[in-house]
């Protein structure tokens, strides 16, 4: 295992301060290794999804040794969040995830989906094998949230109460589908489905803020938000920040690890110094989640 040096000992400082039991963290990457190591390779060609942007792998470790780096910071629960960039793959890639979350304990056993015949019948059989929580890519898989073939696999998600962990803000490159208009229609169908948008909706994170205060149900991940890479990329608007702490119920850590060009601390102290106190953060940084997953 590469050596993080004292990085563990200040993640575990940050939350032992807080009085916290340790970390969850909604956003985590874990895939079958072929699937990764693809992605590691589009980010290393800076490929147009990543806005052009150098985007060295932090945490290029083998799975066993990565899940052990993330137990070492105390993260008491993770998650497996793989996706598909076209049709054919989900059922697949489901398959993978279940058999992850078995051998796995702590992670979440997680899912995803893509807009394509027989959509509904494989979601409905991976909720009934247990899985906990989605991952919805509409950046990646270039495709309509609000697509006619999803809208029953929705519906199910709704009805089970299952989270679903959602790409559709326009960062760090925009797509034909991303933005909240598209997952605004969703939601106008299906307003009780858990969606928790990933990376606070960047950039376009009031009108993400929008949703989650018009629908109860819906919730946003911090994964890179505020951290000084993103701040470059797209600033989170100061004169947010009331609506952030008021939301701060509904606010979700999320790490985007191991594919980060940065130390997973870096996202705790940028947390940190926003300001927000000790409460917003044991909320944001375990509260929430360990509440939405039953933890």
């Amino acid at each position: 295992m590469n050596d993080h040096g004292d990085e563990p000992d200040d993640i575990r400082r940050f939350w032992g301060r807080l009085g916290l039991p340790g970390l969850v963290d909604v956003h985590t990457h874990f895939m079958p290794e072929r699937v990764l190591n693809r992605v590691w390779e589009y980010f290393d060609a800076l490929g147009p999804l990543t806005g052009g942007l150098e985007w060295p792998i932090t945490y290029r470790e083998a799975e066993a040794e990565r899940a052990e780096i993330l137990r070492g910071f105390g993260v008491r629960a993770f998650t497996a969040m793989l996706y598909p960039h076209k049709p054919g793959m989900a059922r697949w890639l489901n398959g993978w995830a279940a058999d992850f979350a078995r051998r796995t304990p702590d992670c979440l056993h997680t899912a995803t989906l893509f807009p394509e015949p027989g959509v509904e019948a494989y979601v409905r059989e991976a909720v009934a094998a247990g899985a906990r929580v989605f991952k919805a890519h509409v950046q990646v898989g270039a495709y309509d949230p609000a697509d006619d073939l999803l809208r029953p696999a929705w519906g199910v998600l709704a009805e089970a109460g299952v989270p679903v962990v959602i790409h559709c803000g326009s960062g760090p490159a925009p797509g034909k589908h991303t933005g909240p208009g598209p997952i605004a229609r969703v939601l106008a169908e299906h307003p009780r489905l858990r969606l928790i948008v990933a990376h606070m909706g960047m950039p376009e994170y009031e009108e993400f803020l929008g949703l989650a205060e018009r629908y109860r149900e819906v919730r946003l991940d911090t994964t890179m938000a505020f951290t000084d890479f993103s701040e470059r990329l797209a600033p989170f608007p100061r004169r947010a920040l009331p609506r952030l702490a008021d939301a701060g119920d509904r606010i979700l850590l999320g790490s985007d690890f191991p594919n980060i060009p940065y130390p997973y601390v870096h996202q705790l102290h940028a947390l940190e110094r926003l300001g927000l106190g000790d409460e917003w953060l044991r909320a944001v940084c375990h509260d929430n989640a360990a509440k939405l997953f039953g933890l």
